[in-house]
């Protein structure tokens, strides 16, 4: 048999060197991130993984903003940010991306803009689009981190289900009150297996009970902290430094400023073989609710009675939590309407009525109160 070699031409062989030069650290960048640098275990290796490293980061509200900014100034290489929400005047005590002047605006834009001014010699990619059981996998399979900055529940459950599903680990963060919590779910374990993810801890939640942030309110500083936390566990990760949040759950309260580790386990024990899906909800958007005669619907407020004596929209007011219990209080003769402070609890009530009253059309307000006080 003939001896075989194969060569590669050195035109080639020139331009992968080039391109291992261009992605390797330049002075500037040596004494940009020389303080983490210098850092017991870190050095120019840990470094230069950051740099190859890609992130995810899904919600540029509270806790995006502080967990974008860290990464962004470690030296993350490229890091995406999802959102499609735009800035409200409500978003700025605790989002602190972005000023008065960019209300209106999308957040994602205005995030990677100021992120890129920070630190140019990274990527910053802003992703316009709500993360679906359409697009979650694809997305999830160009990162090697996700961090889930949400702040409500069917989104929790889409980026857990799809993280496990494309082999990705999740950097955890939620915040209501004074209560913040974080955890590393679905790390590899040296023996093959994955570490617990958000369903191990959380199976269900009626999230129809839990109102988000701009509903059951937050101390601002409360996200900065554990957006922090966030980065912090990510850089870690992506560094391969420290001791990560795998198989435990820090709760902290701002309150007393205690913190508490829940141990949760080593191994996964759920099995994930589909992304969840979603109900269908119908919505109505307030110019639509306007243009309709008033006796069209019937409109129910959902909101609890310190929201309603703030602002009564009209309508009868049955909160979330006793719906099932006054069904009939409702009359079932013409489409039921509900609304709430941002469309997420009128969107369960729509769920509920649907289950028990399936021939009468129910819709969810688009963007509640909110959206109602905007167009005053």
């Amino acid at each position: 048999m003939p001896h075989c070699v194969c060569q590669t031409p050195a035109a080639v062989l020139c331009f992968v060197h080039l391109l291992l030069l261009n992605n390797m650290l330049s002075n500037i960048e040596l004494l940009r991130y020389s303080c983490q640098i210098a850092l017991p275990g870190f050095g120019e290796a840990a470094q230069q993984r950051l740099k190859d490293a890609r992130v995810l980061v899904v919600g540029a509200g509270g806790l995006g903003c502080p967990a974008a900014q860290y990464l962004a100034a470690a030296g993350v290489g490229r890091v995406a940010i999802a959102d499609f929400d735009t800035v409200s005047a409500g978003n700025l005590h605790r989002q602190v991306l972005y000023t008065p002047n960019d209300v209106g605006k999308y957040k994602a834009n205005v995030a990677a803009e100021r992120l890129s001014q920070q630190n140019p010699h990274i990527v910053v990619e802003a992703v316009l689009e709500k993360i679906s059981v359409e697009n979650a996998l694809a997305l999830f399979g160009q990162h090697d981190l996700i961090l889930d900055c949400t702040d409500n529940f069917d989104a929790r459950y889409l980026i857990n289900d799809a993280a496990v599903l494309s082999g990705r680990t999740v950097v955890y963060g939620a915040i209501y009150q004074y209560e913040g919590q974080v955890a590393v779910w679905n790390v590899l374990n040296a023996d093959g297996s994955r570490s617990p993810n958000y369903r191990d801890l959380f199976p269900e939640v009626d999230a129809a009970q839990i109102p988000n942030c701009a509903e059951g309110g937050v101390i601002p500083a409360l996200a900065g902290i554990i957006g922090c936390i966030q980065a912090n566990e990510a850089i870690k990760y992506l560094a391969g430094v420290g001791e990560l949040l795998v198989g435990r759950l820090l709760v902290f309260d701002a309150a007393t400023m205690q913190s508490r580790s829940f141990k949760i386990g080593n191994i996964s024990r759920t099995d994930i073989t589909t992304l969840p899906t979603a109900e269908m909800v119908q919505t109505v958007t307030v110019e639509e609710w306007s243009k309709m005669a008033a006796d069209f619907y019937c409109v129910i407020d959902v909101r609890n009675a310190d929201e309603r004596a703030a602002f009564d929209f009209g309508g009868l007011h049955i909160p979330l939590a006793e719906l099932e219990k006054r069904w009939l209080e409702i009359p079932s003769k013409k489409p039921v309407l509900f609304y709430c402070a941002s469309g997420k609890r009128s969107a369960e009530a729509v769920k509920k009525w649907q289950k028990y009253h399936p021939e009468t059309p129910a819709f969810s307000l688009e963007g509640g109160v909110k959206t109602m006080l905007q167009n005053i």
